[in-house]
């Protein structure tokens, strides 16, 4: 099984790790003979940037420093850095296309699912190129030409190089195109005519199998030809392997340009300043950079052109690497697409972009760093989504198998887990990515995933019930058939990502798609994930460690969850019967779940029971500090007739939550796996101890942006959101985002933080690496911001929505606007001025009753409440959040008044 945040602590394995907008047409595919000068776009996008929050120099390591000008403004749409960029990984994303190197511009050989292959080109479910390189006057930019900065915008990256001819790199992938773009904008004081040399290596392949799987990539990967033919480098990979059920494949890429080369060249090589190619090891992490795989069977090429500049004058030449799976022909049109037009791909992609921004837009002056992060995790969001067609489902068992496929899927399109060696479909990342995405109103993109989960699910498992874990591209399933042990966790957390949509959209229809599936979901975990009838299900779940019990804490707790919000869904569908199933189960579980699971000598819940050493149904509780031990109070519960609230208990939940915060449990960047205490590892305990039981295991002090965003919800749920309490888990997500001092790619949220247990990724192999990018790390930014602090919480399948803010500690004013909620949107703002506690509210195009209010300061009492200047009547209702202020709303904008005695 290959890594997932409960065992990805060590990363770079070169053997079996453990586990883990609509298509857009563009008219006309002729290619432009003479290069495209950008009068408008190049100025606005590839121009200079202005942003002083990463292009200065980094002065701190606090969060205070990565703040700086852009964030003192409430961000900026762009983030650059000058320093280490040959060791810093570069990324630009489209649905149907990706790329990436690093940030001078060279392609160092990336990722370990297949060793040194993740990195370059890729178009699903195939890889194109290595890289393409650039040189002017036989100087390669990013080797003999040094990068002096490198730029992350919104839909684009930016690499600018100085010389006599000035040259900035603008590279991007526009939406509904099997292609990248890359504009190179030149410029001299003098007249001059520029030798422009451009090496492309292709290696085309599919995304499984994997370098440890057997078949292997190395037997899947036949080697690639090349060719030339109107002015463009055209690659193919045709043939069929010679494993058993491998199929006959067409794999084709063009690169090209829209002007007219002087001169090409085909050879083995053409790296660019990568030749030769250093060949990665089989193991080990020596050599520390490598230029080609040892399953690489790719070949080259150069374009040459002769490129005329006048003094003073921007030209900008565009070239396209594109590709298909589905041969030359298929390469050739989207090669057209993304030629025909690229300014005005472009400026399509920006005005994507800038509409993702004015969603969920906030303005937190106590806390501009978070408040950028905000616009940030949106733009991750956008650029994880990933497309797939014709995906031949099969179950290869954990690499081990390769049966012929039992289904197709035509069409797929998910949140990519994480770049690069995670941009594929899988149920926990999407499920937990999900809470993030609504609170940015990027729905479509949730049910396309829950879509693309089930369809797979239903065709590998012959419709059990049981969703799968880890999908490829191709199809192939790596884990989650009904042969293998778990996840119990994506199973049971299935319907309530259901009922998360449905409450934000309002969406029926969708909710009767999903919801034979979401029954089938918890059928299946109590027909077979219970086999003792003690109700606690059984199977892996997010956390697999040595010693652990057969039933675990977070499948546990989601199946609670589940159960609710399936009992809801049911109600809403007047399906009693199931109603009555779900919700006895829930009664039942959530009855004896604090007597079975809280252990008084931890401070905390125990992460499993049932130990399996133990033929006796014992249930007794294992104890081992790993992060799964916040979900009680991270995971709420809808209940009937009660105010919605986590499974945990309110005094078990303060305990918990405050052992957390310690240094057992929390570093500088947020929470770790595994906290420290006394242990019977051989190694001993590495850090502090806060309690006395003898774990079995050692600590694990890699500090995941999941983890992190674990305890940042939890900690709202319970309204703990002072400096040190959610804030600090909230900036942790955001400083390794955003902070100069830390990041690597400039405002991309990565897999894991710097940890005492996980070096940073900069000072890593390229091939030895976790994510730069990965998805999930939004939801412990967004749905804190969105949902916890201003307080949006629809429930559009009943018909309300509800808008309760809440002030972090020490602050005076959080605003949110265009939130989208159903077919319409809230904004939202409260102020606290001296003894006047003031909520505004606008709600636009919702057809729902609305309830504002605020949770009230601690221990703040009420003098009177006025609504939209009248004197108004009130609840106050105890929450797990505080005390809350409720007023039901008169109209479209409300403004409440509450004065404190």
């Amino acid at each position: 099984m290959t890594p997932r945040p409960d065992v990805r602590s060590l990363i770079g394995h070169s053997t079996a790790p453990p586990r883990r907008k609509p298509v857009r047409k563009t008219a006309g595919v002729a290619l432009l003979a003479t290069a495209t000068v950008l009068a408008s776009t190049a100025s606005a996008i590839a121009g200079p940037t202005t942003t002083g929050s990463a292009a200065g120099p980094a002065t701190t390591g606090s969060a205070a420093g990565a703040t700086a000008a852009s964030a003192q403004t409430g961000g900026s749409s762009e983030l650059s850095t000058t320093t280490r960029l040959a060791d810093r990984r570069s990324l630009v994303v489209g649905d149907r296309a990706y790329a990436m190197g690093d940030e001078s511009g060279l392609y160092p050989a990336s990722g370990w699912h297949i060793r040194g292959e993740m990195g370059g080109f890729w178009t699903q479910p195939i890889k194109l190129l290595d890289g393409l390189w650039f040189g002017l006057d036989g100087n390669w930019l990013g080797k003999d030409v040094a990068a002096a900065k490198y730029t992350s915008g919104h839909g684009y990256s930016r690499i600018d190089y100085s010389g006599s001819v000035a040259v900035r790199r603008t590279d991007f992938v526009p939406d509904g195109v099997r292609a990248t773009l890359v504009g190179l904008t030149l410029s001299s004081s003098t007249a001059k005519t520029v030798k422009l040399a451009v090496d492309a290596h292709s290696e085309l392949m599919q995304s499984y199998p994997w370098g440890w799987t057997a078949p292997g990539a190395a037997d899947a990967n036949l080697p690639d030809t090349g060719a030339y033919a109107d002015g463009a480098l055209r690659f193919q990979e045709q043939g069929t392997p010679t494993y058993p059920n491998a199929t006959a494949h067409d794999y084709a890429a063009f690169v090209g340009s829209s002007l007219r080369p002087t001169a090409h060249a085909l050879g083995p090589n053409h790296r660019g300043p990568q030749d030769p190619a250093v060949i990665c090891p089989a193991d080990g992490t020596t050599p520390a950079r490598c230029d080609d795989s040892l399953v690489g069977k790719g070949t080259g090429g150069q374009l040459t052109y002769d490129v005329n500049l006048k003094p003073g004058q921007q030209k900008t030449i565009w070239f396209a690497v594109a590709g298909s799976d589905q041969g030359a022909s298929a390469a050739q049109r989207e090669y057209g697409k993304a030629l025909s037009n690229p300014e005005k791909l472009l400026k399509a992609k920006a005005s994507e972009r800038k509409q993702i921004d004015a969603q969920s837009a906030v303005d937190l002056p106590g806390d501009r760093l978070l408040q950028q992060s905000v616009e940030w995790s949106k733009q991750n969001l956008a650029d994880s989504v990933q497309e797939s067609h014709n995906l031949r489902i099969r179950d290869v068992n954990e690499g081990k198998d390769y049966p012929a496929p039992v289904g197709t899927v035509p069409t797929a399109r998910w949140f990519g887990a994480g770049f690069p060696d995670y941009p594929w479909l899988f149920a926990t990342d999407g499920e937990y990515t999900a809470y993030a995405a609504v609170a940015a109103g990027q729905f479509d993109t949730v049910k396309q995933h829950l879509r693309a989960l089930r369809d797979v699910s239903d065709i590998l498992n012959n419709r059990s019930g049981k969703v799968a874990h880890e999908v490829t591209p191709t199809g192939d399933v790596y884990f989650g058939s009904n042969q293998s042990a778990g996840n119990t966790d994506e199973t049971v957390k299935f319907p309530s990502t259901v009922a998360l949509l449905w409450r934000w959209t309002g969406d029926n229809r969708f909710r009767d798609e999903m919801y034979d599936f979401s029954v089938r979901n918890l059928q299946y975990v109590y027909r077979e994930l219970d086999k003792d009838g003690d109700g606690w299900p059984e199977g892996l779940a997010n956390v697999e460690r040595a010693g652990m019990g057969v039933e675990k804490l977070d499948s546990t707790v989601y199946l609670a969850r589940g159960l609710r919000d399936l009992a809801d869904l049911a109600a809403s569908k007047h399906d009693s019967t199931v109603q009555q199933w779900a919700t006895t189960r829930a009664n039942d579980l959530e009855s004896r779940f604090e007597a079975q699971w809280w252990v008084p000598q931890a401070m905390g819940y125990a992460d499993s029971i049932d130990s399996p050493t133990d033929p006796a149904n014992d249930n007794t509780p294992i104890f081992q500090r790993h992060w799964i031990g916040v979900t009680p109070m991270e995971a709420v519960l809808v209940r009937p007739g009660q105010s919605n609230a986590p499974l945990a208990s309110a005094d078990h939940a303060k305990t918990a939550l405050d052992q957390r915060e310690t240094s057992c449990y929390t570093g500088e960047f947020g929470l770790f796996h595994t906290g420290t205490g006394p242990t019977s590892d051989p190694a001993g305990n590495k850090g502090d101890a806060c309690d006395s039981v003898v774990s079995q295991v050692q600590s694990e002090r890699a500090i995941f942006s999941l983890n992190t965003s674990i305890m940042a919800v939890a900690e709202g749920n319970f309204g703990r959101l002072g400096t040190k309490q959610q804030q600090v888990y909230t900036t942790g997500n955001a400083r390794i985002q955003l902070d100069p001092t830390v990041w690597e790619t400039p405002g991309a949220m990565p897999e894991i933080a710097p940890s005492p247990d996980s070096p940073a990724n900069i000072g890593r192999p390229f091939y030895d690496r976790s994510m730069a990018l990965q998805a999930w790390g939004a939801y412990g930014i967004l749905w804190p911001v969105i949902h916890q602090q201003l307080g949006v919480d629809p429930d559009l399948g009943h018909g309300r929505v509800s808008v309760i803010p809440q002030l972090p500690q020490g602050q005076h004013k959080v605003a949110g606007s265009n939130i989208r909620v159903g077919r319409g949107s809230v904004d939202v703002s409260e102020r606290l001025t001296g003894k006047e506690l003031r909520t505004d509210v606008t709600v636009k195009g919702v057809g729902a009753s609305v309830t504002i209010g605020a949770v009230l300061p601690s221990g703040a009492k009420v003098r009177s409440v006025t609504l939209d200047g009248r004197s108004a009547a009130y609840k106050l209702v105890t929450t797990t959040r505080g005390v809350e202020v409720q007023v039901p709303a008169r109209g479209a904008s409300s403004a409440l008044k509450i004065t404190l005695a």
